[in-house]
């Protein structure tokens, strides 16, 4: 609360709420359930709420919603590193090995909205209405470190490098070798030998794009070793059947064109990106798909 009373100045009057209050306010209500900023209205209301914070008032959703309106991007930085800092604290009080290989996530998500006059959203490639909030989070602690709000119809990696980056200088200190992962989208290959060079790791998708086909073509069968994935659960109780599978069951009745996965096979090799001066380990997954329709094969 100090670091965001210190760094975020929002209220020329602090009578007799503090800027770190209605942060507390807004997560609190989002930590109950809450969706929107007229829940609060609940929380001022539920009595068990208000005696599990003791709190001698709660602001109202005007009041909070008030408190929002005066954020522009260089406040929500502030605000989302007068909370970093204070993770820093807490990470350096931590067992020692806790960060020694911190892993740094990114991704894109979707955001849905139902608001008619919503600045700034757009329509996703998926045709929903909102935003595109780009998410950057340490997977070994599961805390998101920096979340960035952008257009409903922004591309997954858009101004990505510059969160990553700022994620890599906020672990640092209190890490050992840190490792980036991301999807397809976030393979920046300008960007790679710069990493390297700082000692970081990454592991990273990249696009099934004509050269890395024809590459992997090119691999001798002797090369390519069966996929083994591991099981997404453990058993606790005796094994059991498989229920039948309708959907695959009226798609053959019906002739229409059924892809089944066959097999799974993973191979490597060295690969050097257009815009990189050194060559990295390529990990490749080639997928045995089967066309059918009804009963009958049509290609591999």
């Amino acid at each position: 609360m100090k670091e965001i009373n210190q760094h975020l100045q929002l209220l020329k009057v602090r009578l007799p709420y503090h800027e770190s209050d209605h942060v507390l306010n807004i997560a609190y209500n989002v930590l109950v359930g809450g969706e929107r900023l007229e829940d609060i209205e609940l929380r001022r209301q539920d009595e068990s709420f208000l005696d599990g914070l003791g709190p001698q008032r709660i602001r109202d959703p005007t009041t909070a919603g008030d408190f929002t309106r005066r954020f522009d991007v260089q406040y929500i930085t502030q605000l989302q590193e007068s909370i970093n800092r204070t993770r820093q604290r807490v990470w350096q009080q931590q067992p020692e090995g806790v960060l020694a290989e911190p892993f740094i996530d990114v991704d894109g998500t979707i955001a849905g909205t139902y608001g008619e006059g919503k600045g700034g959203m757009a329509l996703s490639y998926k045709g929903i209405w909102g935003y595109a909030p780009l998410v950057v989070s340490l997977a070994n602690t599961k805390e998101v470190l920096y979340v960035v709000n952008r257009s409903g119809n922004a591309t997954s990696h858009q101004d990505s490098v510059n969160w990553l980056n700022r994620a890599v200088a906020l672990v640092r200190p209190v890490a050992g070798r840190i490792t980036l992962r991301g999807d397809t989208d976030f393979t920046r290959t300008a960007q790679l030998d710069g990493w390297d060079e700082a000692l970081i790791n990454f592991i990273l998708g990249m696009d099934a794009h004509p050269i890395v086909v024809q590459l992997a073509a090119g691999l001798s069968e002797r090369f390519w070793r069966p996929l083994e994935r591991l099981p997404k659960y453990e058993l606790l109780t005796e094994p059991r059947s498989r229920r039948e599978r309708v959907k695959e069951q009226v798609v053959t009745q019906k002739g229409y064109l059924n892809q089944k996965l066959v097999a799974e096979h993973v191979s490597d090799m060295t690969y050097q990106p257009h815009h990189c001066g050194r060559k990295y380990r390529l990990v490749i997954l080639r997928k045995s798909i089967s066309g059918q329709k009804g009963e009958r094969v049509l290609f591999d």
